[in-house]
């Protein structure tokens, strides 16, 4: 499944340990923006992670699925290029 993430965290900190647990998951696309393609444990996992790490009183993460038709409308201008995870066995 294809999700975007955002999120919102008011600490320093714990916003800098938000972005490294979503880098090893997904694209950074913008300030808190990430794009990732993940299986539903991967999912399942991540979340997990995230939510163990927020204050859900100060913090705020969302996350929005995008099916293969919606993700192939989606439009870019400038930024960095999206990374080409396919896989190819010789």
């Amino acid at each position: 499944m294809h999700i975007v993430i955002t999120y919102d965290i008011s600490n320093d900190k714990r916003r800098t340990k938000i972005h490294k647990v979503l880098s090893s998951y997904g694209q950074w696309m913008q300030f808190s923006v990430f794009e990732c393609s993940l299986s539903e444990t991967e999912y399942a996992r991540l979340r997990n992670r995230l939510n163990r790490l927020i204050k859900p009183e100060e913090d705020s993460i969302r996350f929005y699925f995008l099916c293969a038709c919606c993700q192939q409308k989606v439009e870019r201008i400038g930024g960095e290029a999206v990374r080409d995870e396919t896989v190819f066995f010789a």
